[in-house]
Protein backbone atom coordinates (compact mmCIF):
# COMPACT_ATOMS: atom_id res chain seq x y z
CA UNK A 1 0.00 0.00 0.00
CA UNK A 2 2.52 2.79 0.42
CA UNK A 3 4.15 1.90 -2.52
CA UNK A 4 1.00 2.70 -4.53
CA UNK A 5 1.04 5.93 -2.43
CA UNK A 6 4.54 6.45 -3.02
CA UNK A 7 3.97 5.86 -6.80
CA UNK A 8 0.36 8.06 -6.64
CA UNK A 9 2.15 11.12 -4.90
CA UNK A 10 4.64 10.80 -7.70
CA UNK A 11 2.26 10.97 -10.41
CA UNK A 12 0.78 13.57 -9.04
CA UNK A 13 3.80 15.52 -8.69
CA UNK A 14 4.58 14.95 -12.34
CA UNK A 15 0.86 16.51 -13.48
CA UNK A 16 1.86 19.66 -11.11
CA UNK A 17 5.48 19.56 -12.98
CA UNK A 18 3.40 19.23 -16.38
CA UNK A 19 0.98 22.11 -15.80
CA UNK A 20 3.88 24.18 -14.58
CA UNK A 21 5.76 23.88 -17.58
CA UNK A 22 3.04 24.10 -19.83
CA UNK A 23 1.82 27.75 -17.93
CA UNK A 24 5.93 28.67 -18.34
CA UNK A 25 5.28 27.79 -22.07
CA UNK A 26 2.00 30.12 -21.99
CA UNK A 27 3.96 33.02 -20.97
CA UNK A 28 6.74 32.81 -23.31
CA UNK A 29 4.04 32.99 -25.81
CA UNK A 30 2.10 36.08 -24.13
CA UNK A 31 5.57 37.61 -23.80
CA UNK A 32 6.27 36.67 -27.16
CA UNK A 33 2.63 38.39 -28.56
CA UNK A 34 3.68 41.80 -26.61
CA UNK A 35 6.81 42.47 -27.86
CA UNK A 36 8.38 41.83 -24.28
CA UNK A 37 10.89 39.14 -25.89
CA UNK A 38 11.41 39.11 -29.64
CA UNK A 39 12.36 35.94 -31.88
CA UNK A 40 13.55 38.86 -34.28
CA UNK A 41 16.64 39.27 -31.29
CA UNK A 42 17.62 36.05 -31.08
CA UNK A 43 20.66 34.84 -32.46
CA UNK A 44 21.41 32.24 -35.02
CA UNK A 45 21.83 28.64 -32.48
CA UNK A 46 20.38 30.69 -29.66
CA UNK A 47 18.83 27.79 -27.15
CA UNK A 48 15.45 30.41 -26.80
CA UNK A 49 15.10 29.23 -30.74
CA UNK A 50 15.94 25.66 -30.07
CA UNK A 51 13.22 25.37 -26.94
CA UNK A 52 10.69 27.39 -28.99
CA UNK A 53 10.45 25.32 -32.19
CA UNK A 54 10.07 22.41 -29.72
CA UNK A 55 7.88 23.56 -27.56
CA UNK A 56 5.61 24.35 -31.24
CA UNK A 57 6.35 20.78 -32.77
CA UNK A 58 4.84 19.04 -29.50
CA UNK A 59 2.13 21.74 -28.77
CA UNK A 60 0.84 22.52 -31.86
CA UNK A 61 -0.11 21.53 -35.16
CA UNK A 62 0.75 22.91 -38.08
CA UNK A 63 -1.99 24.10 -40.51
CA UNK A 64 -2.42 22.81 -43.94
CA UNK A 65 -1.01 25.87 -45.57
CA UNK A 66 2.20 25.99 -43.45
CA UNK A 67 1.49 29.48 -41.75
CA UNK A 68 -0.46 29.18 -38.88
CA UNK A 69 -0.36 26.53 -35.65
CA UNK A 70 -3.39 25.15 -33.85
CA UNK A 71 -3.21 23.78 -30.34
CA UNK A 72 -3.10 20.41 -28.98
CA UNK A 73 -3.40 21.56 -25.86
CA UNK A 74 -5.20 24.28 -24.30
CA UNK A 75 -2.76 27.41 -24.37
CA UNK A 76 -3.63 30.38 -22.49
CA UNK A 77 -2.89 34.14 -23.17
CA UNK A 78 -3.97 37.36 -21.34
CA UNK A 79 -6.39 34.79 -19.51
CA UNK A 80 -8.01 33.87 -22.71
CA UNK A 81 -8.05 30.73 -25.03
CA UNK A 82 -5.04 30.72 -27.98
CA UNK A 83 -6.80 29.01 -31.24
CA UNK A 84 -4.11 29.58 -33.57
CA UNK A 85 -0.28 30.85 -33.32
CA UNK A 86 1.08 32.85 -36.22
CA UNK A 87 5.10 32.36 -35.50
CA UNK A 88 6.69 34.41 -38.36
CA UNK A 89 3.97 37.26 -38.90
CA UNK A 90 1.31 39.60 -38.14
CA UNK A 91 -0.22 40.22 -41.36
CA UNK A 92 1.81 41.47 -43.77
CA UNK A 93 4.29 42.15 -41.53
CA UNK A 94 7.03 40.23 -39.80
CA UNK A 95 6.83 39.19 -36.09
CA UNK A 96 4.64 36.98 -34.04
CA UNK A 97 1.16 36.99 -33.49
CA UNK A 98 -1.91 34.83 -31.68
CA UNK A 99 -5.39 34.56 -32.55
CA UNK A 100 -7.35 34.63 -29.00
CA UNK A 101 -10.82 33.99 -27.81
CA UNK A 102 -11.52 37.77 -26.74
CA UNK A 103 -13.16 40.38 -27.93
CA UNK A 104 -11.66 44.02 -28.84
CA UNK A 105 -12.73 45.18 -25.49
CA UNK A 106 -11.04 42.05 -24.13
CA UNK A 107 -8.11 41.97 -25.33
CA UNK A 108 -7.52 45.84 -25.45
CA UNK A 109 -7.83 46.14 -21.60
CA UNK A 110 -5.69 42.71 -21.45
CA UNK A 111 -2.94 43.76 -23.66
CA UNK A 112 -3.20 47.38 -21.62
CA UNK A 113 -2.97 46.14 -18.57
CA UNK A 114 0.00 43.66 -18.96
CA UNK A 115 1.86 46.90 -20.48
CA UNK A 116 0.93 49.46 -18.13
CA UNK A 117 0.07 51.43 -21.59
CA UNK A 118 -2.47 52.71 -23.42
CA UNK A 119 -2.95 51.54 -27.27
CA UNK A 120 -4.35 54.01 -29.47
CA UNK A 121 -6.69 52.94 -31.65
CA UNK A 122 -8.70 53.07 -35.21
CA UNK A 123 -11.05 51.46 -37.59
CA UNK A 124 -10.91 51.07 -41.08
CA UNK A 125 -11.74 48.35 -43.74
CA UNK A 126 -14.26 46.54 -41.18
CA UNK A 127 -11.32 46.14 -38.21
CA UNK A 128 -10.43 47.68 -35.31
CA UNK A 129 -7.01 48.05 -34.68
CA UNK A 130 -4.68 49.44 -32.04
CA UNK A 131 -1.02 49.93 -32.21
CA UNK A 132 1.38 50.62 -29.43
CA UNK A 133 5.26 51.45 -30.21
CA UNK A 134 7.17 49.62 -27.71
CA UNK A 135 10.59 50.22 -29.46
CA UNK A 136 12.99 50.11 -32.83
CA UNK A 137 11.28 47.12 -34.46
CA UNK A 138 8.84 46.04 -31.91
CA UNK A 139 5.11 47.05 -31.89
CA UNK A 140 2.57 45.41 -30.24
CA UNK A 141 -0.75 45.45 -32.45
CA UNK A 142 -4.48 44.17 -31.89
CA UNK A 143 -7.00 43.69 -34.97
CA UNK A 144 -10.33 42.32 -34.41
CA UNK A 145 -13.00 41.74 -37.72
CA UNK A 146 -16.54 43.23 -37.52
CA UNK A 147 -15.25 46.89 -36.18
CA UNK A 148 -14.43 45.40 -32.55
CA UNK A 149 -17.69 43.08 -32.38
CA UNK A 150 -16.02 39.78 -33.29
CA UNK A 151 -15.40 37.82 -30.72
CA UNK A 152 -11.87 36.62 -31.90
CA UNK A 153 -9.05 38.97 -31.97
CA UNK A 154 -5.22 38.83 -33.30
CA UNK A 155 -2.43 40.20 -30.69
CA UNK A 156 0.94 40.38 -31.92
CA UNK A 157 4.28 42.11 -32.00
CA UNK A 158 5.02 43.40 -35.27
CA UNK A 159 9.21 44.04 -36.65
CA UNK A 160 9.20 44.88 -40.05
CA UNK A 161 6.95 45.70 -42.96
CA UNK A 162 7.30 42.51 -45.46
CA UNK A 163 7.05 43.98 -49.49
Amino acid sequence: MKILLVALAAMLAGIKTSHAVQSADGMQLQRLALCQESWHDWEDGDVRTTRFVSYLESHFDRSPQGDAFTPKFEAKVLGYAVTQVYPQSVGMGAGFSLLIDANFIQARGGIERQLDKPMTCLSSDGIRSCELKLGLKKTALLMTAQNGHANTSLIGCYYLFQK
